[in-house]
């Protein structure tokens, strides 16, 4: 005959309770809730003090820069403007600034679509199977990234010299005739400029696209040949829209990168000839420390930047993130 066994009740009296959790020791129970405060409580820990750390070194000098843009005076002799947008209202007033801010336009608008195709150009060629010694390749397009804007500006400076390296070589191979003083005339010392951008930071973008390919689905390419595309088809209609977000970002991030362009107009150029050259982060920096200073003037010109790479930003959004 079988030993008699528990009634059911009991058994079910001695499990925990739904909601709780043994500890360790199972000396007691803690509630479920109990350990999802605590893990909470841990995380804002860690995370208050670098959250403290950012609004104090970015946001809370945002908000001196403002109240800062609606004053007037010289030096740390500061008084609220009368009105308080006087130092935005003479932006539309100011020439200099009108003429700095076209100029930004003009680099942006000629230097970022050349850098994002070659970029995608020779991303598509370092990623071609056939192509041998890639990593040196891609190595030696990604090394002027590692130079330093002031270092390399420099270099470009002497290259560009009226008894520079560019003369001698045009001249040699009978492309001029006599010296030209690249950086003394508007059109050549602009060129110049953008040249240099674009040495420096076709790697840079070059490296996200090569990233971007390498991530495709190869399955696609392949259904692509098999309806019979061609390259250019299957690169058109296939590759470009599966590289659609890190175009945008690429756009994005070179668009806000020459609107703040500040080293190459100041050591190419120093703005000249007659601040043509000259961006308008470079004018910023004039009207703070190279002028008598205003730096309430200074912060107004430097919130107009923010706003312009604001709208620019989201019309790039707007226009370049159509998602299905």
């Amino acid at each position: 005959m079988s030993a008699p066994t528990a009634p059911t009740e009991d058994r079910a009296s001695s499990a925990p309770p739904r909601g709780t959790k043994l500890s360790p020791g199972r000396s007691k129970r803690v509630p479920l809730s109990a350990i999802a405060r605590r893990r909470s409580l841990t995380g804002w820990t860690f995370l208050i003090p670098a959250a403290a750390l950012i609004v104090l070194v970015n946001f809370w000098p945002m908000i001196q820069a403002l109240f800062l843009s609606l004053q007037t005076g010289r030096g740390t002799r500061l008084t609220w403007a009368e009105p308080l947008w006087l130092n935005y209202q003479r932006l539309f007033e100011d020439e200099t600034f009108r003429l700095t801010l076209s100029t930004t336009f003009i680099y942006l608008i000629i230097q970022v679509p050349i850098m994002l195709a070659i970029a995608m150009v020779l991303a598509n060629l370092l990623n071609a199977p056939w192509l041998r010694f890639k990593g040196f390749w891609r190595t030696a397009i990604f090394l002027p990234c590692a130079v330093g804007l002031v270092s390399y500006a420099l270099v470009f400076r002497q290259i560009f010299a009226t008894d520079g390296l560019a003369n001698d070589l045009l001249i040699k191979f009978g492309l001029l005739d006599d010296n030209v003083n690249w950086l003394g005339q508007t059109g050549t010392a602009r060129m110049v400029i953008i040249l240099g951008l674009l040495w420096r930071w076709t790697g840079y973008n070059m490296i996200f696209f090569l990233a971007a390919l390498q991530n495709i689905d190869r399955s696609t390419l392949e259904a692509a040949r098999v309806d019979g595309a061609n390259g250019f088809k299957t690169f058109w209609y296939v590759t470009m829209p599966q590289l659609k977000p890190i175009i945008l970002l690429c756009a994005i991030l070179s668009t806000n990168g020459t609107l703040q362009m500040f080293d190459e107009s100041y050591n190419l150029t120093n703005g000249g000839p007659g601040n043509t050259t000259m961006t308008v982060s470079h004018y910023l920096y004039n009207v703070s420390f190279r002028n008598s200073p205003n730096f309430g003037y200074a912060a107004a010109i430097s919130y107009a930047i923010l706003i312009i790479v604001a709208i620019l930003a989201a019309i790039q959004l707007k226009v370049g993130d159509k998602r299905d």
